[in-house]
């Protein structure tokens, strides 16, 4: 008796979420490939629903109870759940104040679900919540999770207030979130689904103005995102590291060597070895009064941080840090992490007028010329990407950093790498 009632129950309850399922599609044609990613899974026991992108977990008993609260709650859980996957909220989740993360991506999903009013899926608490998001609308100029989640870590919520803002948007667990637990094709799946929805929104779109938010967080979510360690790997150089090769090193004939002929060595070994570590490049800092002194300083904190490491960095370097505004104001040169720790603690920043880029590309070409460099194998230039670009291709590479996203950024050259650093690695 005990099991029919359990297959009765399970069984009931996926047929409530094929029927939410149904509802969406009708509703969002342009989600179809999203809804078809998502498979049912049951997992009693884990009293709510849950996803890592790869399945719907419900419990049934759980389902059940909401669903018989409210009927629209299956659908808006289910709409919930594809929006985290579509909006890519469990991308570096490891790396951030989770439980704040949590806050902001259901405060995100849950301001697109209602900014487009959709019949059926209206809940009890919808108008509380729509006051709450007004509220937060006069702090933030778009409520996406990126921007809501640094919103709060700059000013963190009081209990109460965070207790409350849970209860009105709070509707799925985030357990399988962690990072080992979501394998990255299905990341890189959903970004292509991210990518076509975006695409179809634009042929199903009902023009409606409430719409405009899940263009936004689509937008953000289809955007390059790059781990900065990564970008440094762009400025790799093969050169010489002073340390025995043990890959063609043989110590048997070496010490047979030795033992038979004195100091005679049968096989000398090899002094040389070809590492990929980083030796020559520039950093140039836009100085420009746009850019704040401490967020300046942050990423040089940031790339000191990255480069410090043996495995990045060479014993002997030719780094040129350059501060521009428009024009050059400052070249400081190092040649070891000591001369680090003596600009980050003595170095200050000049400039603060307009924003040019060409000065810097101007200063480095004569710098190559005049043998500074060796092998310059690229430059970043960290800014916010607002100046006059030079339109000749330098013969290096060129990374322009920007400080967050902002869609009205002029384009970049197209033989520049575009990237973006989030203003919280920055500050962390």
């Amino acid at each position: 008796m005990a099991e029919d009632k359990d297959r009765k129950r399970e069984k009931l309850a996926e047929d409530i979420l094929l029927l939410a399922r149904d509802t969406i599609v009708v509703q969002f044609r342009f989600l179809d490939a999203a809804v078809n990613k998502m498979t049912l899974v049951s997992r009693p026991g884990i009293n709510g629903v849950m996803t890592d992108g790869r399945a719907f977990y419900y419990d049934a008993a759980y389902l059940l109870d909401a669903y018989k609260k409210e009927a629209a709650s299956a659908a808006r859980m289910y709409l919930h759940l594809l929006l985290h996957c579509i909006f890519s909220h469990w991308f570096g989740y490891g790396k951030l104040e989770e439980g704040l993360w949590d806050l902001a991506a259901d405060i995100a999903v849950e301001e697109t679900i209602l900014s487009m009013d959709l019949p059926g899926l209206s809940l009890e608490r919808d108008r509380e919540a729509r006051q709450q998001l007004q509220r937060l609308r006069q702090q933030i100029p778009a409520l996406t999770a990126e921007k809501i989640y640094r919103y709060f870590k700059l000013n963190s919520p009081s209990k109460d207030y965070e207790k409350e803002l849970k209860r009105l948007f709070f509707v799925d667990r985030h357990d399988s979130w962690r990072i080992k637990e979501i394998p990255e094709p299905s990341r890189e799946e959903w970004k292509k689904i991210s990518e076509r929805v975006k695409a179809d929104l634009k042929s199903f779109s009902r023009g409606k103005t409430g719409e405009e938010s899940l263009q936004k967080n689509l937008a953000n979510a289809t955007k390059d995102r790059y781990d900065y360690s990564d970008l440094l790997k762009k400025f790799v150089t093969m050169g010489e590291d002073i340390s025995p090769s043990e890959d063609e090193f043989d110590y048997i004939y070496y010490t047979y060597g030795l033992e038979q002929y004195g100091n005679m060595p049968l096989i000398e070994p090899l002094e040389y070895r070809e590492s990929r570590k980083i030796k020559e490049f520039v950093i140039a800092l836009d100085t420009s009064a746009s850019c704040r002194g401490p967020i300046v300083k942050g990423f040089i904190n940031k790339t000191y941080s990255l480069l410090k490491g043996a495995e990045n960095f060479f014993t002997k370097v030719n780094v040129h840090i350059i501060q521009c505004d428009n024009e050059v104001r400052s070249d400081t040169k190092i040649t070891c992490d000591e001369d680090f720790d003596v600009f980050l603690k003595e170095g200050k920043l000049t400039g603060f007028g307009a924003t040019d880029f060409r000065p810097v590309f101007t200063y480095v070409d004569e710098l190559v010329e005049e043998g500074e460099f060796e092998n310059l194998k690229g430059l970043i230039y960290f800014t916010d990407g607002y100046g006059l670009y030079p339109e000749k291709m330098p013969g290096y590479d060129v990374i322009f950093a920007f400080l967050n996203e902002d869609e009205g950024r002029p384009p970049v050259p197209v033989w520049a790498i575009r990237a973006v650093i989030e203003e919280e690695e920055l500050e962390n």
